[in-house]
């Protein structure tokens, strides 16, 4: 899958998957595959974040009023776990163009 999205493109959760509080973090079961996934209490937030339609832009302004962390940092890192979410088949991504 080609990874291009645009800041105003909107993530949301899938709702294939159940979680649960692991640690600082959560697991997750991607009900249809059985696969699970650990997230460290960053990726829990951003998975938080995503459970009703959010955008990139949104999604990663989130994450930077809540951590102390470098934007260009905070953006390599959101979206890498945003494609790897979708690619897992746990979130969907919403072109602008389509909203």
């Amino acid at each position: 899958m080609h990874w291009n999205p645009s800041d105003h493109d909107r993530v949301v959760a899938t709702g294939e998957a159940v979680a649960c509080e692991f640690g600082a973090g959560l697991a997750l079961l991607h009900v249809k595959s059985n696969v699970y996934y650990s997230l460290n209490s960053v990726g829990a937030f951003i998975w938080e974040q995503i459970q009703e339609p959010r955008s990139i832009l949104d999604i990663r302004a989130a994450v930077l009023a809540r951590y102390n962390v470098d934007a260009e940092r905070c953006k390599a890192d959101v979206e890498g776990l945003l494609k790897g979410l979708t690619e897992a088949g746990l979130a969907r991504l919403h072109s602008e163009e389509l909203v």
